[in-house]
């Protein structure tokens, strides 16, 4: 487990996946901005959902995130597309409804950072989030990461398209 201040990254548990799968996914409009992928039901259980607890594999590293204070799961955090040849890794964040505007994703990236940087020995580590997400922007910028470009028209979101932009942080940059 990582410990952050307010939150604890963990490995995936099979009791996080219908909570996550109701209050994610199954919010269509919020997994259609947050996903490149087209949204797809998924019936409960299936073995596609994307917060089904499996095997590591080097190129991404699932967590659950979980308020420390309550005990709490409150959402998902995701190193993904990890490079160890170019030393580089996007990062992912989804929390839950009722666990956001509590400053936990800026904790939640701060752990993440502390992950790819210190554990992993990453050099650079990237998000990308649409245009209009001002919380996820103040959030990475608040963690130090920086916003690098604007990708316009980029994304197909809820029936139109959206610019993205990218924030990057390097190691040399985060502050410990």
């Amino acid at each position: 487990m990582l410990q952050g201040a307010l939150i604890t990254l963990r490995a995936r548990h099979e009791s996080d996946v219908p909570v996550l799968q109701a209050e994610l996914y199954d919010d269509v409009a919020t997994r259609s901005r947050a996903d490149s992928r087209p949204w797809r039901p998924l019936p409960p259980g299936s073995p596609r959902s994307p917060y089904a607890p499996a095997d590591p594999v080097d190129e991404a590293a699932p967590f659950s995130v979980v308020e420390t204070a309550s005990g709490e799961l409150a959402g998902e955090a995701l190193l993904w597309g990890i490079d160890p040849h170019n030393r580089a890794a996007h990062l992912g964040v989804a929390l839950r409804p009722g666990h956001r505007g509590r400053g936990l994703a800026a904790d939640v990236l701060d752990v993440l950072c502390r992950y790819g940087f210190v554990v992993l020995g990453l050099q650079r580590l990237q998000l990308e989030t649409l245009a209009d997400n001002a919380p996820m922007i103040r959030a990475a910028t608040g963690a130090g990461f920086t916003l690098e470009g604007r990708l316009r028209r980029s994304a197909w979101a809820c029936g139109e398209f959206a610019d993205q932009v990218v924030l990057g942080l390097l190691a040399d940059e985060w502050r410990r």
